[in-house]
């Protein structure tokens, strides 16, 4: 992969040399992820020395090394909003060397595209390498990098569409020019934040047996222009929690407008909690919004 692409970089010269780097050479110009990617690769560049020159393909290991663990976010969806937010990386690497301390003996970033090389218009990384790294035996080393997205047409998620599955690709290096390198090691969800606005249920108090009107807007974030907008044709649930109880039952599912505006009605039975909920999907988070009814 890269220290094949990176040995013959090093015979290229000048705008030669940046064109066959281009990720992707078409975009390089539109988007800030063909930039990162630059520098993540030249970061390793620099480790071709102290490592195995054995040509590797784009997902492989020299030698024994191994990455027997990455966690990102806690295993969660990571979900942004409108605003730069950051995540957690931890990378576990064994190798019977040791592990090569270098800012980018161990490291991690995320892309979006279906090609590290060739096809890549999302780029998630810190090029400063570990935050931190626990080289908690002699062989065995466990790094944490915080690595931060930018909503926004000049961040890291400039568009929308980059919402969904990520890659995630990890390489470590060991004492003994031991290294593993896989663009594929694991898949994240990256998702658009999704919410409620104007979510009422009344009137309140309310008469037993009357009936009460539950409203509200879904709305999603927008990375390419920093607003939240109405989503429109979502199924949402409305459920409802006894006053006492813990559980939340469905009481009827409803779809959202084209502007993403919902509206149902039920009868007053019970004091209670009423609450819409969107289940999310592969680009969007899930979304609550409650609100408590007196029924006398």
């Amino acid at each position: 992969m890269r220290i094949r692409a990176s040995l013959a970089a090093a015979a290229l010269s000048g705008a030669a040399a940046l064109t066959a780097l281009a990720v992707p050479a078409a975009h390089a110009g539109e988007n800030p992820a063909a930039a990162k990617a630059e520098q993540y690769k030249s970061a390793h560049q620099a480790l071709s020395k102290h490592r195995s020159l054995a040509a590797t393909p784009a997902t492989g290991t020299e030698g024994d090394i191994q990455v027997t663990k990455v966690t990102v976010n806690a295993n969660k969806d990571f979900v942004v909003g409108v605003s730069p937010k950051s995540f957690n990386v931890y990378v576990t690497v064994t190798d019977p060397s040791g592990i090569y301390q270098d800012p980018h003996g161990v490291d991690v970033a995320l892309w979006h595209g279906t090609d590290f090389d060739n096809d890549l218009d999302g780029f998630l990384w810190n090029e400063n390498g570990a935050t931190s790294c626990d080289y908690w035996s002699a062989t065995s080393a466990t790094c944490k990098f915080t690595i931060t997205a930018e909503p926004g047409q000049t961040g890291d998620l400039y568009d929308s569409s980059l919402n969904g599955r990520w890659n995630v690709t990890v390489q470590a290096t060991g004492n003994d020019g031991d290294f593993v390198e896989n663009d594929y090691y694991k898949n994240e969800w990256i998702k658009r934040a999704a919410s409620f606005s104007g979510f009422n249920a009344g009137p309140e108090p309310v008469s037993k047996g009357k009936t009460i009107t539950i409203t509200g807007t879904l709305k999603r974030a927008s990375w390419s222009y920093l607003k939240y907008y109405g989503y429109g044709s979502q199924s949402v649930q409305l459920q409802f929690k006894k006053a006492g109880s813990s559980t939340y039952s469905t009481v009827k599912t409803i779809k959202s407008s084209s502007s993403g505006y919902l509206k149902t009605t039920v009868t007053a039975s019970v004091d209670g909690t009423w609450r819409f909920h969107y289940a999310g999907n592969g680009a969007t988070s899930v979304a609550d919004a409650y609100d408590y009814v007196d029924v006398r």
